[in-house]
């Protein structure tokens, strides 16, 4: 049985978070029991996980190629699985796959989290054994704490609002056609085999249907990603980008983005790539490699919409909204993030979470490569924002977290400023190449800090004048340029 996920991409990290991948030399029913019932109580809503039998591992990393089973071996073990599923309570089956990778077989064991949790395993398969709940804690599975089993009885009524069956929907809201899309797109080997299975087999296989054989109906997920038209179910299921062009807000330009999730994050990141970011050159005096940046990076806006697609709740009926200003973007989404999450933990470098919202749409997101793994977005968006040169970005929520804002500032340089009458001076001297010492002898001033601060360091920022020598920039020989952007400044000027 295929799975809806590339193997050699799991195998290696790329699309599922190492703590979420058990690697097993070989078969240990035991230890295996134990690792199926900590994925399938699911503590942390991260989605269950992956047992990979046949691949040895070093501190939670593979070890390849891999050391692989015979397939005797493997029949064995998908016979032990069924009898293994039944010593869990209540009863909790996975599913699992053959795989060749690298010249050998090994087993993959795919465990989502359980509708039914919190689950139980037996500490030993001999006789007299009892049954103690697990879960996972990093790439490790433990017996649960007390405190643990009291939150897996907490969430026993909590599943996912993206993993609940929706009563409203029937299995013809699903369709065929995007499925397929999904499949060849992240290269599964269920793509090949889906003229081989019925309709209800494939959804049953994707895990984005649920229910007893005489009342199948799909999941929330399943509609937000494989539906033509999933705001009919969920009003807020949109984005809704506008461009103001004007600073108080009358002007405004305003398109909506319908349709799967996915499409919607992919044509979104379209629309704002070809018609809001612009592209600079600047060319240094003396240097060969120009400097390029961007109003805002094309990374930063990626990843802040599509923590927004991922993170949101879809109960709630309020759209995603891109607000594109004339000094920032803003990314607006509703709620804010769980707790403990909050303004404080906002401007940490790193953010762990404890728990997901929405467990099944990350791990299709993550699959598509539309979303980072788990607590590196946020520390992506702040990198791209620096490589580019831009201030940094703020993320804000309310105490209540009741919504959730990323600010992302323009790049200086694309910022249009009025200038005083010393700044006018000095890009008009500035035609030629000049130190600080010339700059501030042509306007009779002292040269000092807080002259260079107030008066050409602003220049830089703006883009007007670039340094000759970028590289050293407190070089006892740098000197100061007019950009193009410089003499449009000055021709503005002469023009008003």
């Amino acid at each position: 049985m295929a799975l809806p996920i590339n193997i050699k991409d799991l195998i290696n990290g790329g699309t599922v978070e190492w703590d979420r991948i058990e690697f097993k030399q070989g078969w240990n029913p035991e230890n295996i029991i134990r690792s199926i019932c900590g994925f399938a109580n699911d503590i942390n809503n991260w989605g269950g996980g992956y047992i990979v039998v046949g691949v040895a591992e070093k501190n939670g990393r593979p070890i390849l190629p891999p050391y692989g089973l015979s397939p005797n071996e493997i029949d064995k073990i998908q016979k032990k699985l069924i009898e293994l599923s039944y010593k869990i309570t209540p009863n909790y089956i996975p599913v699992s796959q053959p795989e060749l990778i690298q010249g050998k077989q090994i087993l993959i064991i795919w465990v989502p989290g359980g509708d039914n949790r919190p689950y139980k395993a037996p500490t030993t398969l001999g006789e007299k054994a009892s049954h103690v709940y697990y879960v996972r804690r990093g790439s490790k599975t433990k017996k649960a704490s007390l405190s643990e089993e009291k939150l897996l009885h907490e969430l026993a009524s909590k599943i996912p609002f993206d993993d609940r069956i929706n009563h409203q929907a029937n299995l013809d809201d699903l369709s065929l056609s995007i499925i397929q899309t999904f499949l060849r797109e992240v290269k599964s080997k269920m793509y090949g085999e889906i003229t081989k299975l019925s309709f209800l087999e494939l959804c049953q296989r994707m895990k984005i249907v649920k229910g007893s054989n005489e009342y199948i109906k799909p999941i929330n997920a399943g509609l937000l990603l494989f539906n033509e038209n999933p705001e009919s179910f969920f009003r807020g299921a949109k984005i809704e980008v506008v461009i103001f062009k004007d600073s108080i807000g009358n002007n405004f330009s305003e398109k909506s983005f319908l349709g799967p999730i996915h499409h919607q994050l992919k044509d979104a990141l379209g629309f704002i790539k070809n018609n809001i970011l612009k592209e600079e050159v600047v060319k240094i005096e003396g240097q060969a490699e120009a400097l390029r940046f961007y109003n805002y990076p094309f990374g930063a806006i990626e990843e802040a919409l599509a923590n927004a697609v991922y993170h949101r709740s879809y109960e709630h009926q309020a759209p995603i909204e891109v607000n594109v200003r004339l000094d920032r973007i803003e990314i607006l989404s509703f709620p804010g993030p769980l707790p403990p999450i909050d303004n404080n933990a906002l401007k940490k470098n790193r953010i762990i979470a404890r728990d997901y919202r929405n467990r099944r749409i990350g791990d299709f997101l993550k699959e598509l490569r539309l979303t980072e793994g788990r607590g590196t977005g946020i520390p992506k968006i702040r990198n791209e924002m620096m490589q580019n040169g831009s201030p940094k970005p703020e993320l804000i929520t309310d105490d209540e977290n009741t919504y959730f804002l990323t600010f992302l500032p323009i790049h200086k340089y694309f910022l249009e400023e009025d200038l005083n009458g010393y700044q006018k001076i000095i890009l008009g001297y500035c035609e030629t190449a000049r130190s600080s010492a010339e700059i501030f002898a042509n306007l009779s001033i002292s040269n000092q800090y807080s002259n260079y601060k107030r008066q050409i360091l602003p220049l830089i920022e703006y883009g007007y004048l670039a340094y000759t020598n970028p590289v050293v920039i407190k070089s006892r020989n740098q000197k100061y340029i007019l950009t193009e952007k410089g003499k449009k400044k000055i021709q503005s000027y002469s023009n008003g």
